[in-house]
């Protein structure tokens, strides 16, 4: 696996540290040893969403509190956040446990997404809040700016629906191709295909339900690029 350097990874982050130690912890999962990211990942959750649902009370006057809640939920779940984390190449900077890394955990959602909230705890502990909100934005950048109530708060399977059958094409299925783990950690993969447009898309989740959803905001987001690119 390629590494990405601290240094790099700050360039991204837009926030250089004064405590390196604290970005080290960050990057290290319990695999690695002591210490690790468990407790700063406990502190990040809580501060991404208290920052994020700053930012939509600020950008969003009109919505009640029930959809800045969903809205919210949307932008701070595993997806989303395994989705920036991606973007970040932060799977290059985490240090795992031989074991872990054998087993690809540098790729696993839930991993990437606690060591993302925990890298927004350390900006915390190393800058303040005011850097944190910065650089949370900036991470979020146009998932944030971009982001459309009245689409988000659809859930994906119901958005991807509503795109085919706009253009009068059929429905998706959805096949379940993996379901691993013991019975009270399962991940569950699944394939979602739209055969008229020949896209096939994957998504990992806890429940066949959320693995579905993950597939069927992938065909979204590849439809969208589509769209855009021919626009271009």
């Amino acid at each position: 696996m390629r590494e990405i350097t601290g240094q790099a990874l700050e360039r991204v982050l837009g926030h250089e540290f004064a405590d390196h130690a604290l970005l080290r912890t960050a990057l290290t999962h319990r695999s690695h040893g002591v210490p690790n990211n468990e407790r700063l990942e406990f502190i990040g959750d809580a501060l991404l969403n208290c920052v994020i649902a700053l930012e939509l009370y600020e950008r969003f006057n009109d919505l009640s509190e029930g959809d800045l809640s969903r809205l919210r939920s949307h932008l701070v779940c595993q997806e989303s956040l395994h989705q920036l984390a991606l973007k970040l190449d932060l799977s290059a900077a985490l240090r795992l446990g031989e074991g872990e890394l054998k087993s690809g955990g540098h790729r696993r959602p839930s991993i990437l997404a606690d060591a993302l909230e925990a890298l927004f705890a350390a900006i915390y502990l190393d800058a303040g809040f005011a850097k944190l909100r910065e650089a949370i934005v900036a991470v979020y950048g146009d998932t944030l700016s971009q982001a459309q109530p009245g689409e988000i708060l659809k859930d994906a399977k119901t958005r991807l629906q509503e795109t085919l059958q706009a253009s009068r094409l059929p429905l998706p299925r959805y096949t379940l191709l993996s379901a691993q783990g013991a019975a009270h950690e399962q991940r569950f993969r699944v394939a979602c295909e739209v055969e008229s447009l020949g896209l096939t898309t994957e998504g990992e989740g806890s429940s066949r339900r959320a693995a579905e959803q993950v597939a069927a905001e992938e065909a979204v987001r590849a439809l969208a690029e589509r769209e855009a690119g021919r626009k271009r």
